[in-house]
């Protein structure tokens, strides 16, 4: 029973998934920070950027292949701000927060404070389901656990996925390996029979041998 609490607990942390980070930007530098996501997950996050006059600072949100997805220039300072979208497919996402300040103006380094979140967390049932349905607190809990359930259930099923891939690119690895093995051994032996052959023809012509 422990096993099965600790299997489930562990799937809920890689479903419901909450990232929250601070860090300082320098002026004029940029900084990125990239997460591969499942296809059909939908990504929330806010951001705040600390207050430096005469000083911007634009985010944009993109996937592998360079399409933006979020973006918002010359950030309010001091205001937490959302953003959020929906994967298509699985992929890596790369989130960049970039700092501008005049050539004119000596910078200083920003604080951002960046909450990302993922799969369950990121939905709204109290806000959403609870108003459109109006359902009642106890009926908002079971469909955020009923979703939950069924979020478990994909992840697993895509983890049993990924590890019969891995098992055939494994299998089809030790195919070659083997394979490659046998034909090096037939070269070598084919080389060392052409150079016992070639050695006697050669002691032979210089009559060291009969």
């Amino acid at each position: 029973m422990k096993t099965v609490n600790l299997a489930a607990f562990a799937a809920v942390f890689l479903i419901a998934y909450v990232d929250g980070i601070m860090w300082y930007l320098e002026p004029n530098s940029q900084k990125c920070l990239r997460e591969e996501v499942q296809a059909n997950v939908l990504v929330t996050g806010e951001y705040e950027v600390s207050e430096a006059p005469g000083q911007n600072v634009n985010y944009v949100v993109k996937d592998s292949r360079g399409h933006i997805l979020s973006q918002k220039e010359d950030i309010p300072h001091g205001k937490l701000l959302k953003f959020s979208f929906v994967t298509e497919t699985q992929d890596t996402f790369e989130i960049c927060f970039t700092s501008h300040v005049p050539s004119i103006q000596r910078g200083r380094k920003q604080e951002v404070l960046l909450i990302t979140k993922r799969g369950i967390e990121a939905k709204s049932y109290e806000g959403l389901i609870g108003e459109a349905a109006k359902l009642k607190p106890i009926e908002v809990e079971l469909k955020r656990l009923e979703d939950l359930s069924e979020a478990i259930v994909q992840d697993f099923v895509r983890m049993r996925k990924n590890e019969e891939d891995m098992r055939d690119t494994n299998e089809a690895t030790n195919t070659r390996v083997l394979y490659f093995s046998i034909l090096s051994m037939g070269c070598l032996l084919g080389l060392a029979t052409w150079q016992v052959i070639y050695l006697r023809r050669f002691f032979r012509a210089k009559k060291l041998i009969e």
